[in-house]
């Protein structure tokens, strides 16, 4: 049987991967983004005014990122908090984790998204199988030239695999920052946007803890994988054996609620050239 892993760690219970007051940069929030308890924790709050957000220092070409995250509790409707990655430019890449609130009682939506080369499209939803506003759970972008894939707790629920060679864009040569945030999006976060934010509630905060970007690092003098001991690390190869064959499966059969590949009014031409491809 299937067995679900949950990281029960409580707010400022657990020592971090990585500190916050060297690996990241609060970049906006007019004071409602902040690094607590000695660089352990970001807290990031949403009030009327403006949200909060932070980036890495570091940018990456290829890797594996952990974040532990605990979400807005309670009535969080037309919030989405955020962890994501991103190149600049027009023809960016972007590799998306956006979690959209909900009404009290109502679970979070899990918004995965993948761009390439400036295009996006490539949607999948999920509901989560816990209330991830209790603690803090493990979110994770594994990122290599073969393939991406999405865990949850360890847990596999999205690969997206390089099919360059078949003329479908992949995100493999463009360095990507880590980001976070938590923004107010009531016109379409929650129920298509029929149900807004209740700022009587404000301030709205999630946290963060645990960063850990185990990658290459792109700087002006060169990549870190080209030194031999970062290059051999197992994330450069790492794919799904048939465990994470069947994990994928019964997460995607219980908890996803979209999937582009299946949107026919959404491609009544026929699905892109992806969704024809072996999905492992």
């Amino acid at each position: 049987m299937f067995k679900l892993l949950v990281v029960v760690a409580f707010l400022f219970g657990a020592a971090a991967a990585g500190n916050f007051s060297e690996e990241i940069t609060i970049t906006w929030g007019n004071g409602n983004g902040k690094v607590l308890n000695g660089g352990q924790v970001v807290s990031l709050s949403l009030d009327k005014s403006t949200g909060s957000g932070f980036e890495s220092n570091g940018q990456y070409l290829f890797g594996r990122f952990d974040m532990e995250m605990k979400l807005v509790p309670n009535n969080s409707a037309g919030t989405v908090t955020t962890f994501y990655m991103s190149s600049q430019g027009n023809a960016h890449d972007e590799i998306d984790l956006e979690f959209l609130g909900n009404a009290s009682g109502q679970p979070y939506t899990l918004h995965t998204n993948i761009f390439a080369k400036g295009n996006g499209g490539r949607e999948q939803q999920f509901r989560l199988w816990f209330d991830p506003t209790v603690a803090f759970h493990n979110y994770t972008i594994l990122w290599n030239s073969q393939r991406i894939i999405i865990l949850v707790d360890n847990t596999p629920i999205r690969v997206f695999i390089n099919y360059e060679s078949q003329g479908v864009p992949f995100p493999n040569s463009q360095p990507m920052k880590l980001y976070a945030s938590l923004w107010n999006a009531d016109d379409w976060a929650t129920q298509g946007g029929q149900v807004k934010t209740d700022w009587s509630l404000a301030p709205f905060t999630a946290y963060y803890m645990n960063y850990n970007a185990n990658a290459c690092v792109v700087t002006a003098s060169g990549n870190s994988c080209e030194n031999s001991t970062v290059g051999n690390q197992a994330w450069k190869t790492q794919g799904l054996d048939a465990n994470g064959i069947n994990s994928i499966r019964w997460v995607q059969e219980r908890y996803m609620i979209y999937n582009y590949c299946t949107d026919a009014k959404r491609f009544p031409s026929g699905f892109p050239k992806e969704c024809q491809l072996p999905s492992f």
